[in-house]
């Protein structure tokens, strides 16, 4: 039995996804069971609960083999990111407590500095408070989500993929959310380890590459545009972040732009992604007919 956090997300499904595959069973802690409801017909065990209670998570940590965890998305985190610490601190307390055999726990590129980072400051505070459990560790370190440009599908049909990455042409760590799924469930499953272990996830790719495989998708040109610096703000906002706090996801694609998203920073390890870009807009256009 492996619990897996978030499993109605993106990385938390594709993780129990490939855990199923193989025959394992699994368990969630779910908020809303309604939500849920296709993972429960499948077989996988509901724990009522969330990240903000600890007593719940201990109980969802009870008996099982491995347990993959993984922080909520915040886009506009307060200043001191006390929603991160809120959760961060119980998961130490559940998991000092239930002491499982082994933890996977979804990090960032990025996320080794302790500054100038924006949103990645949550995964750096997440990896500085689980480095010390009792239970061997492994931090996977995932760049940038291609499923991030799904955008593309719609804004693209006029031939240009707006987006942050400035140069279009710099590569960057990226990575499809099935391959982190995939190594998470290799991580979980495979052979033991002890202490800790960062697991650098994902290839070196360019917002150049990005479009020509969308355009490929669309059988159209489509040409990465690189949103001007001083339009970032207006841009989040109609994202839906709120105004006067787009701050941190900002110093994010700044530090992205510098390079602090590159492969080899020094102790990790290396897994490098097999799904494209290609595949992950392919897959996704077949669930909307609509789109030529």
């Amino acid at each position: 039995m492996f619990l897996v956090m978030g499993i109605t997300g993106k990385v938390g499904g594709a993780t129990a996804e490939h855990l199923l595959a193989h025959g394992n069973d699994v368990r969630a802690l779910v908020r809303n069971r309604e939500k849920a409801s296709s993972w429960a017909n499948r077989g996988v065990e509901l724990v009522d609960g969330d990240w903000n209670d600890s007593a719940a998570i201990e109980q969802a940590l009870k008996g099982v083999e491995g347990a993959f965890v993984m922080l909520p998305p915040v886009w506009a985190p307060s200043p001191d990111y006390k929603e991160a610490k809120g959760v961060i601190a119980n998961y130490v307390e559940a998991l000092t407590k239930a002491a499982p055999p082994r933890v996977v726990a979804l990090s960032s590129m990025g996320a080794d500095r302790t500054s100038g980072h924006g949103n990645i400051m949550a995964l750096s505070l997440l990896e500085q408070g689980l480095r010390d459990l009792a239970s061997p560790i492994a931090f996977v370190r995932a760049g940038g989500f291609f499923e991030n440009f799904l955008y593309g599908l719609q804004v693209a049909q006029g031939g240009t993929l707006p987006l942050y990455y400035n140069p279009t042409n710099r590569k960057s760590t990226m990575v499809a959310t099935n391959d982190i799924g995939a190594e998470v469930a290799t991580l979980l499953t495979g052979p033991a380890w002890s202490g800790q272990r960062v697991v650098e996830l994902g290839s070196m790719v360019s917002a150049d590459e990005v479009a020509e495989q969308l355009g490929e998708v669309l059988n159209r040109d489509v040409k990465a545009f690189a949103i001007p610096r001083a339009g970032w703000a207006e841009t989040f906002e109609q994202f839906g972040i709120p105004k006067g706090r787009t701050g941190p996801v900002e110093e994010m694609y700044e530090a992205v732009n510098a390079g602090w998203m590159d492969l080899g920073v020094e102790g990790t390890e290396h897994v490098a992604g097999t799904t494209s870009a290609r595949d992950v807009f392919a897959a996704a256009l077949k669930a909307i007919p609509s789109l030529p």
